[in-house]
Order: structure tokens, then sequence, then C-alpha cells
């Protein structure tokens, strides 16, 4: 089995109306408990949200240096995504057709660099 991360760039997804976002929050929550129920979800999250306070950070001379607000010198904010761990592309492309399907918006795959790596974090693994 394969992880695979599967991601909304907000800059994709055009303004909606707080009854819009409902109504996808809802639809998203059926293909989410599609893949709770076909033990292919490994984490998700509620979504990012844009407005909030963010900060980069680099290593300028050997020190850690922090910028408030999102990525230096970049218009794209990650909008929301979740972990999956399937059998192989086609499965991972399967789930994000769903998601893009009911949300309405592009969605991208990426293949984690090794099996089991999200699963790992945190667990002392």
């Amino acid at each position: 089995m394969t992880e695979y991360l599967i991601t909304f760039n907000d800059e994709w997804v055009r303004e909606h109306t707080a009854e819009e976002l409902v109504e996808k929050g809802a639809a998203a929550r059926v293909v989410l408990e599609e893949m709770l129920a076909e033990d292919v979800l490994v984490f998700t999250n509620g979504g990012l949200d844009r407005s909030t306070a963010v900060c980069s950070v680099e290593l300028v001379d050997g020190k850690t240096v922090f910028t408030d607000g999102p990525f230096v010198e970049t218009k794209e904010h990650l909008g929301g995504f979740c972990v999956v761990e399937v059998a192989d592309d086609e499965a991972a492309r399967y789930w994000a057709g769903r998601l893009a399907t009911v949300l309405d918006w592009p969605q991208e795959v990426h293949r984690f660099r090794g099996p089991g790596q999200a699963r790992r974090v945190g667990s002392g693994a």
C-alpha cells in the first residue's frame, strides 16, 4: 500500500457563500465516510483558513527567522488536504476524482516517497 496526499490550492476555488460551503462540506464528509468505510483514510483536515495568522520560517546565517504572513513570494495557499493509503495510483485518482466531483474544484494527487510515512508521525515508530 502507498500513501498519497490529495490536496487543493485555495487559489483554484472561486468565492463561495456560507451556504455553498456548508453544502460542499456535507458532500465532502460523505466521501470521507466512504474512505473510512474502505479503510483508506489516514488523515484529513477540516480545510485551512486563509485568514488565520501564519508565518514563514527560514534559516538565515545559522539562525531561524520568522516572518509574519503566508509563504514568501507566493500567491498559492493550501486550502485543504487528506492522506489516503491505497494500492496504487489508480485508487488515489479515484478518491481525488470523488472529491473533485462533490466539491467541484480541482484536486492534486502526490505520492509520498515511502510507504507508511504519515502513520509514523507522532507514533514513536
